[in-house]
């Protein structure tokens, strides 16, 4: 039946104005289920953003719950993030090596129409979910100047931290004066076009923002710089427990184990602490009280190629040196994949350094707080020795540096701390046999 002239008019109005009058209608008998954003959790240890290192999912594929979505990368660890819903994945909002803010979304799923909170247009979760993560960035840099207030996505705030440049005075063409990550690009590409030269000097260059482990260390080295070192050293014959891991490695590396000095010198730190207990601690400095901790959990400090972490093999009081490596390999794998998890880096009670890795012979390690001190070995060199008839022979000799917080440590438990490690090293069969 046609309609009456008058609503035929208001019709092909409505029509000419807003597009056809369909798009007024509910499409829930089109789309079989609703598009809920998939937001990035809070993950603890004061973590505010994340650097997206790898997606499982692609945009079609579909997920239940407790499946593996990505895997995140922060300032202290790498994290494996798993659906909350069963669902089909509908867009990723993060490529890879992007940062994404805590309360951000990180993909939209399409989930069953009985999800009662779940937003109608899948548009509007991305438009809410990127002022959210605005407001959120606008709030925790209020103080900064680069970022002002200015409508952006995170994404595009990070690249304006990163090289130094405010908002403000980037040409915008988004939506009500929103930058876009293609304006913040072309900005830079405008002032990298006529870069600004000293009269004095012509340097190149390029500007790169801390992340990962090296986003770490600037604040906990920043912290380690209130702290009043003192450190011992000394020298440490490892003639013996060099022979005793040659003895082992081979029959260890069929079981595929790898066998190196460091589960030795581990398993002699804790031997130590066990008389030494008040080393094994935690400072609280604002009530100026130890947490004297019966947990070993000791740190070992690691190159990777996101940077330097310190993961800990925990309760190394329980574990025989053989565990010990078995557990030492496994981080060591997972530093190479800069793929470390949360609770491997987390309690920590004492530290160790190996720079005799990379060639070094001395060092002045620097404390990780709230521990109160931290050991580094430097690499064996064979030199001429004395023994005990008076006669000159061949020696494997390490140095070894103690650096420790004067203000709860002396030098004279220290140094037997030391002595007794050293004990421990240069006579490795004890350690083997628990004597």
């Amino acid at each position: 039946m046609a309609l009456p002239w008058r609503l035929l008019t208001v019709a092909r109005l409505a029509e000419r104005s807003h597009g056809p009058i369909c798009r007024f209608l509910s499409t829930s008998t089109i789309r079989p289920g609703k598009v809920v954003p998939f937001q990035l959790s809070d993950i603890g240890e004061g973590i505010r953003d994340v650097t997206v290192k790898e997606w499982f999912v692609k945009p079609g594929d579909r997920v239940n719950q407790f499946d593996e979505i990505c895997e995140v990368q922060s300032d202290k660890a790498s994290v494996t993030i798993t659906s909350r819903y069963d669902g089909l994945v509908k867009k990723l909002h993060f490529n890879v090596d992007d940062v994404a803010l805590v309360g951000a979304a990180l993909l939209d799923i399409e989930i069953e129409d009985d999800s009662k909170d779940a937003p109608k247009d899948s548009e509007e979760i991305k438009q809410g979910d990127e002022d959210q993560a605005t407001e959120k960035k606008e709030e925790t840099e209020s103080q900064d100047n680069i970022v002002d207030k200015v409508l952006a996505t995170p994404t595009v705030r990070r690249i304006a931290m990163e090289n130094n440049v405010k908002l403000k005075d980037v040409a915008a063409t988004g939506k009500d004066g929103r930058v876009l990550k293609e304006d913040i690009l072309a900005h830079l590409r405008k002032i990298s076009a006529t870069p600004k030269v000293s009269p004095e000097t012509n340097v190149t260059g390029r500007t790169v923002g801390l992340k990962g482990y090296s986003k770490h260390m600037w604040k906990t080295m920043t912290k380690s710089l209130s702290i009043p070192h003192f450190v011992y050293s000394d020298e440490c014959n490892v003639n013996q427990v060099m022979q005793c891991r040659n003895d082992m490695k081979d029959s260890l590396r069929d079981e595929g184990v790898s066998l190196t000095l460091m589960p030795f010198f581990v398993k002699a730190a804790s031997r130590a602490l066990e008389r030494y207990p008040e080393l094994n601690a935690w400072l609280n400095e604002e009530d100026q009280t130890l947490r004297i901790l019966d947990n070993h959990n000791i740190g070992i400090a690691m190159d990777t190629p996101e940077g330097l972490v310190v993961p800990n093999i925990k309760n190394v009081q329980n574990l025989s040196v053989l565990a010990i490596a078995r557990e030492l390999n496994r981080l060591q794998e997972l530093g190479r994949r800069s793929s470390i998890p949360l609770g491997d880096l987390t309690d920590t009670t004492f530290s160790l350094s190996n720079i005799g890795v990379v060639g070094g012979t001395y060092t002045k390690p620097v404390i990780l707080p709230p521990q109160l001190i931290i050991g580094a070995f430097g690499r064996a060199r064979k030199v001429p020795r004395f023994d005990d008839e008076g006669n000159v022979v061949a020696a494997h000799v390490m140095s070894i540096s103690w650096s420790a917080d004067h203000r709860v440590l002396d030098g004279v438990t220290v140094a037997k701390f030391s002595n007794l490690w050293k004990h421990y090293v240069e006579k490795p069969v004890q350690l083997l046999i628990g004597a």
